[in-house]
């Protein structure tokens, strides 16, 4: 089972070698017209990866896409209804801050967080932060200052270009940022910005292979920073051996089942040249927490 793991992982990044910028390796077979994986070594890997999770992670209360980060291919997936959009807190913020970068020239401003009273998630604040800082820890106080003035028509050409459904024209400000207004108890969108989780997890690759773009090298540091020390924190202490990128998010729940808000995370690995994506959906945890699930899942598949 490991040698299986890691003939189709040389496999993968032998492919991103050879595509133009790590992005798209154009190979007769590759995926199949659902986005599948085709190539026969990875479909192994593919199986095993599948077998695993549903085996290791069995409950309802997860969601997961594991895909291909040179294709976009899927590679294994639980997750019901994945094209349908929905709220995903604050996995959109790298997008929305691409988007301030290019009304501003890409210099983004410096903040200070005080926790409370400037509106984060963690009551003391995070004192000094800049962008990259800010998406490590995912701060709520940057991005409402950052998104204060934003209008949906802003932020929809960069939703474009990464493959994202546009916010819609009446959203502005936090709620470009994942922020929307909605409290606890509301059932409802409220304001929400709505992508699919698909659309979400291919906008990631997508920053992968826009790297040496303006902007983009700071968001991947802050990623990078997230899975070290940050709220994403929980992936790198699963996964002694190896660096990854992540970001973590809490939006609104939309489970039948329903509780105040659910725990997203995403995370490629490794850092340098990532082969793979895997987004997780935890029911009824903030995102930090869905870290820990996402990092133990990872290391399920590694070699």
């Amino acid at each position: 089972m490991v040698q299986i793991r890691i003939v189709a992982l040389l496999l993968i990044a032998g492919l991103c070698a050879l595509s133009p910028s790590g992005g798209h390796a154009q190979s007769s077979g590759r995926s199949r017209a659902d986005g599948r994986a085709d190539d026969p070594t990875t479909s192994l890997f593919a199986q095993s990866a599948s077998q695993s999770l549903n085996r290791d992670f069995p409950g309802d209360d997860i969601s997961f896409l594991l895909l291909d980060a040179c294709t976009g291919a899927v590679l294994a997936s639980r997750w019901e209804h994945p094209a349908t959009p929905i709220p995903l807190g604050s996995l959109v913020k790298p997008f929305t801050a691409l988007a301030y970068g290019e009304l501003h020239e890409f210099k983004y401003p410096g903040h200070i967080c005080r926790g409370t009273s400037t509106g984060c998630w963690r009551p003391r604040g995070h004192g000094a932060v800049d962008l990259t800082s800010a998406i490590a820890y995912s701060c709520n106080s940057y991005f409402r200052m950052l998104t204060a003035n934003m209008s949906a028509a802003e932020v929809a050409p960069a939703a474009a270009r990464f493959g994202l459904q546009p916010p819609a024209p009446g959203i502005s400000g936090r709620a470009l940022a994942g922020l929307g207004s909605q409290g606890p108890d509301d059932h409802g969108l409220g304001d929400q910005w709505l992508i699919s989780p698909l659309s979400m997890a291919r906008a990631y690759l997508e920053l992968i292979r826009r790297r040496d773009q303006p902007g983009v090298a700071l968001i991947l540091s802050g990623m990078a920073q997230s899975a070290r020390q940050g709220t994403g924190a929980e992936v790198g202490r699963a996964l002694p051996h190896s660096d990854a990128l992540a970001k973590t998010g809490t939006a609104p729940c939309t489970h039948a089942r329903h509780a105040p808000g659910d725990g997203f995370t995403i995370v490629l690995a490794p850092v340098e040249q990532p082969q793979i994506l895997l987004m997780v959906r935890v029911h009824g945890v903030p995102g930090a927490q869905a870290a820990r699930t996402a990092g133990q899942m990872l290391r399920r598949i590694e070699p």
